[in-house]
């Protein structure tokens, strides 16, 4: 018996597998991230665990339980915050592979350019996130 509620029930279904589905790709991405300079790592972390912090509670606690991202993603979620040696790791890093990337391309006219400004509003972005209060 189908009443009114099943067409509801079932778009709450395909939302709930797009958004799962949605966060284990943004995963994949993020986790290529870490290897490819010009990929960021840490927008796609965060997508993920906003997917499945609205679709799969196992997923979004399995996502938290990770060592070196769980705590930092918990925070974000709670606080909307970012630890100052963060701030300056993430820095730290584009710098070497936005430079690297740029030499790559650097027989071309204007990509070199595209990228140094991609640099530049990166690291504009990051130093402009709230810092944590305690400094960690």
């Amino acid at each position: 018996m189908s009443g009114p509620a099943a067409p509801e029930q079932r778009r709450a279904r395909i939302v709930r597998w797009l958004l799962i589905v949605a966060g284990a790709l943004s995963l994949a991405l993020a986790l290529v991230g870490m290897v490819l300079p010009l990929l960021p790592t840490v927008p796609f972390l965060l997508l993920t665990a906003a997917c499945w912090s609205r679709a799969s509670p196992r997923w979004h606690r399995w996502l938290l339980s990770r060592p070196r991202l769980g705590p930092a993603i918990a925070r974000w979620e709670r606080e909307r915050t970012v630890p100052r040696r963060a701030k300056l790791t993430a820095i730290a890093l584009v710098v070497p592979s936005m430079t690297a990337s740029i030499w790559l391309v650097r027989n071309h006219a204007w990509l070199p350019w595209v990228l140094t400004g991609v640099a530049v509003l990166v690291i504009v972005f990051i130093l402009r996130l709230p810092e944590t209060r305690d400094g960690a």
